[in-house]
């Protein structure tokens, strides 16, 4: 019989279906992230007011990634509870930031329960998480689907990082601290694709212009990222650095052990009642 303290179980498996539809609104979220990028200005699309066709069209299918993933790999009543209580603490952290230098403590309980629980379960932790922050903030507006695709692939990301089943100690925080680093300036960076089209016209040397071809865009864009997000991904970076190697052990551990205890790969097995030892008639 296998030892589950040996091996953490995994509450979410990806399956066919599921991947096929991560696959699918990934690929539509690269396109409505970097369409600025890509557009021609001819063709129409290189414009504000059509960003929030896209942010629409983004959230059904976010919706239909978790409506997948939960259906299709059966979550239980044990792992839906544990995706709720994690996502209230998420989206209870997140205020407790926000506004100030871009600290947000949230950012390091998502790569830790994404380490934990792997990466279908992350992806679905980390859009819920931030639908309901955005609930509970009153952030609710064309930004809140790109945030949650965003957190959903910072969490998953965690998920797939090597050695989940054999790193530990040390080795597994300094990992995971570096890809809280790396992932906070990412998703800083990606969430200002958002925003950016939206400086079109503007005249300044760092708004969007459909009109210049792609590597003029660029380098507007990194220049709006340096001045307009730089210290906000920075102050999110170094808290998440902070967090995971202070709390890190003491979380990974209780996260371990909760989801050793809920058993969620565990299945019935029915099989014939042994013998009593008593002759047959």
């Amino acid at each position: 019989m296998t030892d589950v303290r040996e091996r953490a179980p995994r509450p979410v498996r990806l399956g066919p279906k599921s991947v096929a539809v991560l696959l699918l609104t990934g690929a539509v979220g690269v396109v409505a992230f970097g369409w600025p990028l890509l557009a021609d200005a001819e063709s129409g699309l290189a414009h504000a007011r059509d960003a929030p066709w896209l942010f629409a069209a983004l959230l059904p299918l976010l919706v239909a990634v978790v409506v997948a993933t939960i259906s299709e790999s059966g979550m239980d009543a044990k792992a839906v509870a544990m995706l709720g209580v994690l996502a209230a603490v998420g989206a209870a952290l997140r205020p407790l930031g926000a506004g100030t230098a871009g600290l947000e403590p949230m950012f390091f309980l998502m790569v830790l329960s994404g380490r934990v629980l792997g990466p279908g379960f992350g992806f679905v932790l980390g859009s819920v998480t931030m639908f309901a922050s955005a609930l509970l903030t009153g952030g609710v507006g064309p930004w809140m689907p790109f945030q949650m695709l965003s957190m959903g692939w910072f969490t998953m990301g965690a998920g797939l990082l090597p050695g989940a089943d054999r790193l530990r100690g040390r080795a597994e925080l300094a990992m995971l601290a570096v890809y809280g680093c790396v992932a906070a300036f990412a998703y800083g960076t990606v969430m200002n694709l958002q925003g950016w089209p939206l400086l079109t016209g503007a005249g300044s040397g760092i708004s969007f212009d459909g009109n210049d071809p792609l590597h003029e865009n660029l380098v507007r864009f990194l220049a709006y990222c340096a001045a307009t997000s730089l210290g906000w991904d920075l102050g999110r970076a170094v808290l998440t650095v902070v967090l995971t190697l202070t709390l890190g052990p003491t979380l990974l551990k209780a996260l371990r052990r909760a989801t050793r205890r809920a058993a969620f790969d565990a299945r019935a097995a029915f099989g014939e009642p042994e013998a009593s030892g008593e002759p047959k008639a």
